[in-house]
Protein backbone atom coordinates (compact mmCIF):
# COMPACT_ATOMS: atom_id res chain seq x y z
CA UNK A 1 0.00 0.00 0.00
CA UNK A 2 1.11 3.56 -0.73
CA UNK A 3 -0.28 6.59 1.07
CA UNK A 4 0.62 10.08 -0.13
CA UNK A 5 0.21 13.09 2.16
CA UNK A 6 0.73 16.56 0.72
CA UNK A 7 0.27 20.06 2.05
CA UNK A 8 2.03 23.28 3.05
CA UNK A 9 4.51 23.72 5.90
CA UNK A 10 3.05 23.35 9.38
CA UNK A 11 -0.14 21.55 8.35
CA UNK A 12 0.74 18.54 10.50
CA UNK A 13 1.81 16.16 7.74
CA UNK A 14 4.87 14.59 9.35
CA UNK A 15 3.29 13.98 12.75
CA UNK A 16 0.20 12.39 11.20
CA UNK A 17 2.24 10.37 8.70
CA UNK A 18 4.28 8.82 11.51
CA UNK A 19 1.12 7.81 13.42
CA UNK A 20 -0.48 6.33 10.31
CA UNK A 21 2.69 4.39 9.45
CA UNK A 22 2.95 3.00 12.99
CA UNK A 23 -0.73 1.97 13.05
CA UNK A 24 -0.62 0.07 9.77
CA UNK A 25 2.97 -1.16 10.13
CA UNK A 26 4.12 0.75 7.11
CA UNK A 27 7.38 2.61 6.54
CA UNK A 28 7.35 6.38 6.94
CA UNK A 29 9.62 8.16 4.48
CA UNK A 30 10.17 11.83 5.31
CA UNK A 31 10.83 13.27 1.86
CA UNK A 32 11.07 16.81 3.22
CA UNK A 33 14.00 15.75 5.40
CA UNK A 34 15.83 14.65 2.26
CA UNK A 35 15.66 18.15 0.77
CA UNK A 36 16.59 19.60 4.15
CA UNK A 37 19.68 17.40 4.15
CA UNK A 38 20.79 18.84 0.82
CA UNK A 39 20.20 22.41 2.06
CA UNK A 40 22.17 21.59 5.23
CA UNK A 41 25.08 20.22 3.19
CA UNK A 42 25.09 23.28 0.92
CA UNK A 43 25.26 25.60 3.93
CA UNK A 44 28.11 23.57 5.42
CA UNK A 45 30.12 23.25 2.21
CA UNK A 46 29.66 26.52 0.32
CA UNK A 47 27.71 28.71 2.71
CA UNK A 48 24.64 30.79 1.94
CA UNK A 49 25.08 30.60 -1.86
CA UNK A 50 21.88 29.10 -3.22
CA UNK A 51 22.11 30.87 -6.57
CA UNK A 52 24.80 28.45 -7.78
CA UNK A 53 22.75 25.52 -9.08
CA UNK A 54 25.72 23.60 -10.45
CA UNK A 55 27.36 23.44 -7.01
CA UNK A 56 24.07 22.43 -5.37
CA UNK A 57 23.55 19.60 -7.86
CA UNK A 58 27.14 18.43 -7.33
CA UNK A 59 26.61 18.36 -3.57
CA UNK A 60 23.28 16.55 -3.93
CA UNK A 61 24.85 13.82 -6.06
CA UNK A 62 27.56 13.25 -3.44
CA UNK A 63 25.16 13.17 -0.49
CA UNK A 64 24.05 9.86 1.01
CA UNK A 65 20.86 10.06 3.09
CA UNK A 66 19.47 7.31 5.27
CA UNK A 67 16.85 6.96 7.97
CA UNK A 68 16.96 4.95 11.18
CA UNK A 69 13.71 5.15 13.12
CA UNK A 70 13.33 8.88 13.95
CA UNK A 71 16.94 9.72 13.13
CA UNK A 72 18.18 11.21 9.86
CA UNK A 73 21.73 10.55 8.72
CA UNK A 74 23.51 12.55 6.05
CA UNK A 75 26.87 11.15 4.92
CA UNK A 76 26.87 9.00 8.08
CA UNK A 77 26.34 11.97 10.41
CA UNK A 78 23.24 12.31 12.56
CA UNK A 79 21.65 15.57 11.39
CA UNK A 80 18.20 15.04 12.90
CA UNK A 81 18.30 18.32 14.83
CA UNK A 82 20.50 20.33 12.48
CA UNK A 83 18.13 20.06 9.52
CA UNK A 84 15.25 21.58 11.52
CA UNK A 85 16.84 24.98 12.12
CA UNK A 86 15.13 28.11 10.73
CA UNK A 87 18.10 28.70 8.40
CA UNK A 88 17.77 25.26 6.80
CA UNK A 89 13.98 25.66 6.62
CA UNK A 90 14.38 28.96 4.81
CA UNK A 91 16.64 27.46 2.14
CA UNK A 92 14.97 24.08 1.65
CA UNK A 93 12.67 25.43 -1.07
CA UNK A 94 15.73 26.92 -2.83
CA UNK A 95 17.08 23.39 -3.13
CA UNK A 96 13.75 21.76 -3.94
CA UNK A 97 13.09 23.99 -6.96
CA UNK A 98 16.15 22.66 -8.84
CA UNK A 99 15.16 20.09 -11.46
CA UNK A 100 18.25 17.88 -11.18
CA UNK A 101 17.99 17.71 -7.39
CA UNK A 102 14.30 16.77 -7.54
CA UNK A 103 14.94 14.11 -10.18
CA UNK A 104 17.69 12.61 -8.04
CA UNK A 105 15.63 12.45 -4.82
CA UNK A 106 12.34 11.48 -6.48
CA UNK A 107 14.12 8.51 -8.10
CA UNK A 108 15.36 7.41 -4.66
CA UNK A 109 11.88 7.80 -3.17
CA UNK A 110 10.20 5.81 -5.92
CA UNK A 111 12.81 3.07 -5.72
CA UNK A 112 12.19 2.71 -1.99
CA UNK A 113 8.42 2.57 -2.51
CA UNK A 114 8.79 -0.36 -4.92
CA UNK A 115 9.72 -2.74 -2.12
CA UNK A 116 7.92 -1.25 0.90
CA UNK A 117 4.45 -0.32 2.05
CA UNK A 118 5.00 3.41 2.53
CA UNK A 119 3.53 6.58 3.89
CA UNK A 120 5.20 9.62 2.31
CA UNK A 121 4.58 13.27 3.02
CA UNK A 122 5.74 16.31 1.10
CA UNK A 123 4.60 18.80 -1.51
CA UNK A 124 4.38 16.68 -4.66
CA UNK A 125 3.92 13.11 -3.44
CA UNK A 126 0.47 12.57 -4.94
CA UNK A 127 1.23 14.51 -8.10
CA UNK A 128 4.78 13.42 -8.95
CA UNK A 129 6.41 10.89 -6.63
CA UNK A 130 3.52 8.43 -6.14
CA UNK A 131 0.83 9.41 -8.69
CA UNK A 132 -0.68 5.92 -8.43
CA UNK A 133 -0.83 5.87 -4.63
CA UNK A 134 -3.81 4.01 -3.25
CA UNK A 135 -4.76 6.94 -1.03
CA UNK A 136 -3.87 10.62 -1.36
CA UNK A 137 -4.46 13.23 1.31
CA UNK A 138 -3.99 16.99 1.24
CA UNK A 139 -3.67 18.61 4.66
CA UNK A 140 -4.01 22.35 5.06
CA UNK A 141 -4.50 24.89 7.86
CA UNK A 142 -4.75 28.62 8.44
CA UNK A 143 -1.31 30.21 8.06
CA UNK A 144 -1.37 31.83 11.52
CA UNK A 145 -2.16 28.50 13.16
CA UNK A 146 0.61 26.84 11.19
CA UNK A 147 2.97 29.55 12.41
CA UNK A 148 1.86 29.01 16.01
CA UNK A 149 2.53 25.28 15.70
CA UNK A 150 5.97 25.90 14.26
CA UNK A 151 6.78 28.47 16.95
CA UNK A 152 5.93 25.96 19.65
CA UNK A 153 8.31 23.44 18.07
CA UNK A 154 11.09 26.00 17.75
CA UNK A 155 10.59 27.39 21.28
CA UNK A 156 11.15 23.90 22.65
CA UNK A 157 14.52 23.93 20.89
CA UNK A 158 15.46 27.33 22.29
CA UNK A 159 14.72 29.42 19.20
CA UNK A 160 13.78 33.05 19.80
CA UNK A 161 12.00 33.97 16.56
CA UNK A 162 8.75 35.89 16.91
CA UNK A 163 5.40 34.59 15.68
CA UNK A 164 5.32 37.21 12.91
CA UNK A 165 8.80 36.26 11.72
CA UNK A 166 7.82 32.59 11.56
CA UNK A 167 4.54 33.47 9.82
CA UNK A 168 6.45 35.48 7.20
CA UNK A 169 8.89 32.58 6.70
CA UNK A 170 5.99 30.17 6.15
CA UNK A 171 4.22 32.52 3.74
CA UNK A 172 7.42 32.95 1.73
CA UNK A 173 7.95 29.21 1.64
CA UNK A 174 4.33 28.65 0.57
CA UNK A 175 4.84 31.07 -2.30
CA UNK A 176 8.09 29.37 -3.37
CA UNK A 177 6.57 25.89 -3.09
CA UNK A 178 3.45 26.76 -5.10
CA UNK A 179 5.22 28.71 -7.83
CA UNK A 180 8.31 26.62 -8.52
CA UNK A 181 8.46 24.95 -11.92
CA UNK A 182 9.57 21.54 -10.60
CA UNK A 183 7.21 19.58 -8.35
CA UNK A 184 5.11 22.50 -7.11
CA UNK A 185 2.76 22.20 -4.17
CA UNK A 186 -0.62 21.35 -5.69
CA UNK A 187 -3.80 19.68 -4.57
CA UNK A 188 -4.45 16.80 -6.95
CA UNK A 189 -8.01 16.11 -8.04
CA UNK A 190 -8.26 12.72 -6.31
CA UNK A 191 -6.86 13.88 -2.95
CA UNK A 192 -8.92 13.75 0.23
CA UNK A 193 -8.71 17.28 1.60
CA UNK A 194 -8.58 17.82 5.36
CA UNK A 195 -8.44 21.26 6.95
CA UNK A 196 -6.55 20.76 10.21
CA UNK A 197 -7.27 24.26 11.57
CA UNK A 198 -8.51 23.98 15.14
CA UNK A 199 -8.15 20.18 15.13
CA UNK A 200 -5.92 18.10 17.34
CA UNK A 201 -3.49 15.58 15.91
CA UNK A 202 -5.73 12.82 17.24
CA UNK A 203 -8.80 14.25 15.48
CA UNK A 204 -7.01 14.46 12.14
CA UNK A 205 -5.54 10.99 12.63
CA UNK A 206 -8.97 9.49 13.30
CA UNK A 207 -10.43 11.21 10.24
CA UNK A 208 -7.70 9.82 8.01
CA UNK A 209 -7.96 6.39 9.59
CA UNK A 210 -11.64 6.23 8.62
CA UNK A 211 -10.74 6.77 4.97
CA UNK A 212 -7.94 4.18 5.08
CA UNK A 213 -10.13 1.56 6.76
CA UNK A 214 -12.91 2.27 4.26
CA UNK A 215 -10.53 1.69 1.37
CA UNK A 216 -9.65 -1.75 2.75
CA UNK A 217 -13.10 -3.09 3.44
Amino acid sequence: MQIAIDGPAGAGKSTIAKKIAATYRMTYLDTGAMYRCIAHCVLNQIGDHFDNEADIVRIARATVIRFEDDQVFCNDQDVTREIRTPLVSRHTSDVARIKEVRELLVAQQREYAKDHAVVMDGRDIGSVVLPDAELKFFLDADVRERAQRRKKELDEKGNGKTLEEIKNDIENRDTNDRNRSEGPLIQVADAIVIDTTGKSIEEVYEEMKLHIDEAHR
